[in-house]
């Protein structure tokens, strides 16, 4: 039976017009709603302290576990206002399963599935002013994280925690949107090795990602790609998103799971790809046998699969002394049509025969 997260209204909401100014062009990231989620783990007492109170800064001790030896995991998954008002979330158990896997990978303690889903609900329903009407892709953001807090300095399991979820309007990930991304190959940095932490979503995998994504920008491109550790050259992902080849004779591959995170977005893709034609295949692909099979059209259009990215295709590739174009330079038909069953689905607009959506209000 899952915890029940009792809510403390806030004394200070934004007002109302400040909210809806928000709201016109919230971006990614950038605001806050009035309120969070919290719930505390100890040795002693277990999981306990379960509320949704007001948003407000964490007081931590300056030799809290987290700040030293980065025992910390997070999620993302939004919720979606649908044209009658209702707000549903999308896969939320798959957010919920993943979790507790992240946990387990960072000796963290596994917060039940049950109560990953009534934190995450609970926030929804105290903040559903702030779910955005869409006028094309807005979404309530929603972020689901948990970091060892106790004070102390030792390398061992932190024996208090602290599980929280906060929540943010969100607009388009990428400005440019459908038009596509162009991905930088990165030959200096590798993202995770086997036995490492690459399948888990924890912060030290995307802090180690920050200089590598400058490498991205300052060649001109929007993301990095990753290729595997041991030098062989195989595609891994991209610093936020999973990478998808679709090909002429009809196969949607993707660089197999081991190293690289599990994304919900990814899975999505994999089990909508026969309505599309398509056969789903993982398996490991090799920076040569993308370049070749994009040069002699075997290759027809690579697009990237996130939460906050949904589909976005890839338009192109850059990298030490090299760059070549992905088709004609533009979104492939195959990438639009299942970013458009995506969003469909989530907003309500298609029948969703998966049972993928989670109704909160």
């Amino acid at each position: 039976m899952a915890s029940d997260f009792p809510l403390t209204r806030t004394t200070s909401p934004l007002p109302g017009a400040e909210r809806e100014r928000v709201l016109a062009a919230p971006g990614f990231g950038r605001y806050f709603t009035d309120h969070m989620a919290t719930a505390t783990w100890s040795a002693d007492r277990g999981w306990h302290g379960h509320r949704v109170g007001p948003l407000e800064p964490f007081s931590l001790h300056p030799s809290a576990a987290v700040l030293h030896y980065a025992q910390e995991i997070f999620e993302g998954l939004k919720a979606y206002r649908h044209a009658d008002g209702s707000v549903w979330l999308f896969r939320p158990g798959a957010n919920a399963a993943r979790f507790a896997r992240s946990a387990r990978r960072l000796a963290l303690p596994v917060l039940p599935e049950e109560d990953f889903l009534a934190g995450v609900e609970a926030l929804v329903r105290a903040d559903e002013p702030w779910v955005p009407v869409p006028s094309s892709e807005e979404s309530l953001y929603l972020r689901p994280f948990m970091f060892a807090s106790e004070a102390f300095l030792g390398v061992r399991p932190a024996k208090e925690i602290t599980f929280s979820v906060i929540a943010s309007p969100a607009g388009p990930y990428f400005a440019n949107g459908l038009k596509g991304v162009t991905l930088w190959v990165s030959s200096t940095y590798t993202r995770s090795a086997k036995g490492g932490t690459g399948a888990a979503k924890c912060g030290g995998n995307y802090a180690g990602s920050l200089a590598a994504q400058l490498e991205a920008e300052e060649h001109g491109c929007d993301q990095v790609l990753y290729l595997d550790a041991a030098g062989e050259g195989h595609l891994e992902e991209s610093g936020t998103m999973n990478l998808c080849l679709v090909t002429a004779d009809g196969r949607l591959i993707t660089p197999e799971l081991g190293t690289i995170l599990e994304g919900v977005t990814r899975d999505t893709i994999l089990a909508l790809a026969a309505d599309f034609g398509l056969t789903p295949k993982e398996c490991s692909v090799t920076l040569d046998e993308l370049r070749s099979g994009v040069e002699d059209g075997s290759i027809t259009e690579v697009f990237a699969a996130g939460t906050a990215a949904v589909v976005t295709p890839v338009v192109g590739f850059k990298g030490e002394g090299y760059a070549f174009t992905v088709g004609d330079g533009g979104p492939g038909k195959q990438t639009a049509a299942l970013r458009s069953r995506v969003l469909d689905i989530q907003y309500g607009r298609a029948e969703d025969t998966h049972g993928w959506l989670h109704r909160v209000l």
